[in-house]
């Protein structure tokens, strides 16, 4: 095989960090190169480097063999190198067509020339094997589609090189095997794929290479034959992680939470849970089951129209955050970056930004409260960044934890995680459930919604499957399978 991008002894630094300290890759023509590490490793950095995001501080790079400094994005786009990230860069109000030839439609005396730029979307694609409508608004497409479609829009020109940031962390089996027929048929066109994941079992269905990193280190390359998941994970972590789902039972405690009759147009139906101090409620189902919108709810994002929440015996109304924040309930969104944090504020205020009130009860804040708050849950939770760095430069696994952090730093006993691990490494997702142990292990109760079937029976200790906006079925943990599980949020057979 023949290396299409050859990064040598790479070097980046930024103001107190050494983010990458020569680290190598080297691609290949029709293959997937998996690129793997913990959050913070530097992949991320890497990736930046090649798509011209950032300038390299030291190092060679060589496209199809050609010693080059890549300059730009557009620079890196001439090259044929095509960067997908995992927040999509596409506009939900424009058609499929317009998303795909975003500044670059074709025009004719000066006016987009509709029929052709249909014409160019279908053409292309039907070569990538989708069936797709080209005048559909992006908006009304799933995610999986869209997703689709980012990669359609990366390989609209000659793309050799198209490197893929965590792309199925929010797709279902049959989307994520959707991609994969895709990735196939790229990569027997010669097309080479950098993969970047967490998920350990794709490391093997679609990989042929795969590169680890830590610590901004290159510690490893070798063809997936030659190694196994528990190599991988030591590569990574630098340890042994015996215990993918570390879950420390306790016996349950009183009724933090009850719900009754919740419902609310369009979305939720008649939901009855109860949530005891000492409790992981796991929350499975589909992809637009309404767990999410079961999430917001309670967390006071959204509105019900029917039903009643109970708080330590007591109905309680939360018609917006700040209620459910003082009544004691902390939400993990799903959308970490839209709806748990303001990227252009520092690590410290976004830990404080739910206790502006404790801490500024005369109505100003004092001198560095915001870091005083701050800095005890820093250290607990091991984040990579310094309370006064902005939240835009930490990992997505580092961002997570300062999400958490809001609710450590407060008075919360209810903890709503709404896939709490998504787009987390190895090493952090054991992190993030051994907190989730001390908080159960101090009276808190948990609500878990999640994706990951193995997650959802390790962690939890009840299961409540939802489906069509219900609660479909319940589980013991201890007796819930992945099979019983999927058999419910698919309505083949209801188990309570």
């Amino acid at each position: 095989m023949t290396a299409v991008l050859e990064m040598r002894g790479i070097r980046k630094a930024f103001p107190g960090v050494i983010a990458l300290d020569g680290v190598d890759l080297t691609l290949n023509g029709g293959e997937v190169h998996m690129l793997l590490g913990e959050n913070g490793a530097g992949k991320s950095t890497l990736m930046k480097i090649l798509s011209g995001a950032y300038r390299k501080d030291g190092g060679e790079i060589l496209v199809n063999g050609r010693a080059t400094d890549i300059a730009s994005p557009r620079h890196a786009l001439d090259l044929g190198i095509r960067v997908i990230y995992q927040e999509l860069n596409l506009v939900p109000q424009l058609s499929v067509a317009e998303n795909i030839f975003l500044g670059a439609a074709p025009s004719r005396f000066g006016f987009v020339d509709w029929r052709h730029l249909r014409a160019a979307t279908e053409r292309l694609l039907t070569d990538l094997g989708m069936t797709i409508d080209a005048r559909t608004r992006l908006g009304s497409l799933s995610l999986a589609q869209r997703q689709m479609v980012e990669i359609a829009k990366a390989l609209k020109d000659d793309a050799s090189i198209l490197v893929m940031d965590e792309p199925t962390s929010a797709l279902t089996s049959r989307e994520v095997d959707q991609l994969f027929a895709l990735i196939d048929r790229l990569v027997k066109r010669g097309v080479a794929v950098v993969y970047i994941t967490h998920r350990l079992d794709e490391v093997y269905r679609v990989g042929h290479r795969v590169t680890v990193l830590r610590d901004g280190r290159h510690i490893a390359t070798h063809a997936l034959t030659d190694v196994k998941v528990s190599d991988l994970v030591r590569m990574m972590a630098n340890r042994d992680l015996q215990e993918h789902f570390p879950r420390r039972r306790v016996a349950p405690g009183a009724e933090l939470l009850r719900v009754e009759g919740l419902g609310r147009s369009g979305v939720l139906r008649d939901i009855n849970l109860s949530l005891r101090a000492g409790e992981v409620l796991g929350i499975g189902g589909l992809l637009g089951a309404g767990r999410t919108e079961l999430a917001r709810v309670l967390a006071g994002a959204d509105r019900a129209d029917s039903g009643r929440i109970m708080r330590d015996g007591v109905a309680i109304s939360c018609p917006t955050p700040a209620h459910a924040i003082a009544k004691g309930i902390g939400l993990l969104p799903e959308d970490r970056k839209g709806e748990g944090l303001v990227a252009a504020l520092t690590v410290a205020r976004n830990i404080a930004l739910p206790h502006g009130r404790k801490l500024a009860p005369a109505g100003f804040l004092p001198s560095r409260c915001e870091e005083r708050l701050a800095q005890p849950v820093v250290s607990d939770l091991r984040v990579k960044a310094t309370p006064t760095q902005q939240v835009r430069l930490l990992s997505g696994g580092n961002q997570q934890k300062v999400v958490l952090g809001k609710w450590l730093a407060g008075d919360a006993r209810v903890f709503i995680f709404d896939e709490p691990t998504r787009g987390v490494d190895v090493g952090s997702k054991v992190e993030i459930y051994n907190l989730m142990n001390r908080l159960t292990e101090s009276g808190a109760g948990i609500i878990m919604i999640s994706s990951e079937l193995p997650e959802l029976l390790g962690m939890s200790d009840r299961i409540l499957v939802m489906r069509g906006g219900a609660i479909e079925a319940e589980f013991d943990a201890t007796v819930a399978t992945q099979e019983k599980i999927l058999s419910a949020a698919l309505g083949l057979e209801r188990v309570s």
